[in-house]
């Protein structure tokens, strides 16, 4: 997720925005990876709560807090550590992303009018690339949005 949020901000600043229709379809893409992902996760700690004779749907602090002692209880909070300094990253990559993809959406200015095109069939390309252009910003931001995993944050007691 965080090598999609940044390889989408390279070609932003890069200008590369044809990119952009791909880099978004690769966020959607691990979303929907992260859903079948949060999914199992529910069902590992509903099976290590079990195990642990504690109710189940409990985030990782409350697991980290009825672990036996021993190794559990030091690797679950490394794990939390780690996620949560990995969703600090997501998170600044999600606002540069939609801050810069907000400021592009409907900026683009229009198209100087210059000589009509040759073929008829030509006439109003301009318009449809500044469409297909807006459409896809209007789609990263929404991929860029949706991955501020709010499951994963309520999961690691940081909502």
């Amino acid at each position: 997720m965080l090598f999609l949020l940044e390889t989408q901000l390279l070609h932003l600043r890069a200008g590369n925005w044809h990119r952009l229709n791909f880099t978004a379809a690769e966020l959607e893409k691990v979303l929907e990876n992260l859903r079948f992902e949060s999914l199992a996760r529910g069902v590992e700690a509903s099976a290590l709560a079990a195990e642990w004779k504690a109710p189940d749907h409990l985030t990782l602090p409350a697991l980290i807090s009825i672990a036996p002692p021993g190794i559990w209880p030091e690797l679950l909070l490394d794990h939390r550590r780690g996620m949560a300094g990995l969703l600090t990253g997501i998170d600044d990559a999600v606002a540069a992303n939609v801050a810069l993809l907000e400021a592009s959406s409907g900026s683009s200015p229009a198209p100087e009018p210059s000589q009509p095109p040759a073929d008829p069939d030509l006439a109003g390309s301009d318009d449809l690339a500044l469409l297909a252009r807006d459409a896809n910003v209007q789609r990263a931001i929404a991929a860029a949005r949706a991955a501020s995993l709010p499951t994963l944050r309520d999961f690691l007691g940081l909502a």
